[in-house]
């Protein structure tokens, strides 16, 4: 089976529901709180699991209690979690969110174990068995960012970079990069005009493909716009009723990757992707 190689983050999230996300200096009372399983990178490979794909993670969870219930639950879903590595001494990479009840969030993270990620992982073969795409994000050092890029370059695979957290992207990793994904803020965050609808959606993706051969502008509940080869496409989103937006940008990505994994091309793939975050949205 084709599989997808994510290297990233994973955070024991505490998630917490309150009427509405507080203020500067306010203290809001919440509803209640419960744990989940977090972490741009756990989530993607994760997603790409669920999408039917194979799905690896190379990352890294500190010898906790969270680390034993993120490493658990990547295993549950479906996940080949042999190259998580457990840091002695360290803490967990960890979050605490706050969604009101429009289901929007705010989040705090605290990195931990996930800093301490060993570039030179990326350098056994094993890791890279029968792996057609990586996977990475920007809450992990840029360095191992940089080696697992090269790594996949030097086997001819394509990498997809979720440009978030946004963080500068420096030239050497830009330069390695297939097919870029970010979100209204990031995309502005990277020069280009504000993204308020899918025309804008679409003239950013545009202006971000003088630097990236494929790039992907999602607009939240407005939908996606993607380009490619000169050419921009808007696809609106899925009309659905809001329970959380929580990790629907996950669900679209480790979709995404599946299904571009599996030989599907950027259109058909957004496609599948933008359904899959429908339905997260939608708590299906």
């Amino acid at each position: 089976m084709p599989t997808v190689l994510t290297v990233g983050s994973l955070h024991y999230d505490i998630m917490v529901e309150t009427d509405h996300l507080p203020r500067r200096d306010e203290t809001a009372i919440g509803s209640r709180w419960y744990p989940k399983f977090g972490g741009k990178g756990g989530n993607q490979a994760a997603a790409v699991a669920r999408a039917g794909g194979g799905s690896r993670m190379v990352g890294a969870i500190g010898d906790d209690a969270f680390g034993q219930f993120l490493s658990g639950t990547l295993r549950d879903r479906g996940v080949d979690a042999r190259f998580v590595a457990t840091i002695p001494g360290l803490g967990s990479g960890m979050s605490v969110a706050l969604q009101d009840r429009a289901g929007d969030y705010a989040a705090t993270i605290v990195s931990g174990a996930n800093l301490h990620i060993d570039p030179q992982t990326l350098d056994d073969p094993a890791v890279w068995a029968d792996v057609t795409l990586l996977i990475l994000q920007n809450e992990i050092p840029e360095a191992v960012n940089l080696a697992a890029a090269r790594q996949a370059r030097l086997r001819g695979l394509p990498t997809l970079l979720n440009a978030a957290p946004y963080r500068p992207l420096p030239a050497d990793l830009a330069a390695l990069i297939d097919v870029l994904i970010v979100n209204a803020v990031e995309a502005e965050m990277m020069g280009t005009a504000p993204v308020t609808d899918l025309p804008s959606a679409a003239a950013a993706a545009q202006a971000l493909s003088a630097r990236f051969p494929a790039v992907v502008v999602t607009a939240g509940g407005q939908g996606l716009a993607f380009c490619q080869s000169g050419q921009s496409v808007t696809i609106p989103a899925e009309p659905v009723p809001v329970v959380s937006t929580h990790g629907a940008g996950d669900a679209f990505v480790g979709m995404l990757a599946a299904q571009m994994a599996q030989g599907q091309g950027l259109d058909t793939a957004c496609r599948a992707a933008s359904h899959a975050a429908a339905r997260h949205v939608a708590g299906l």
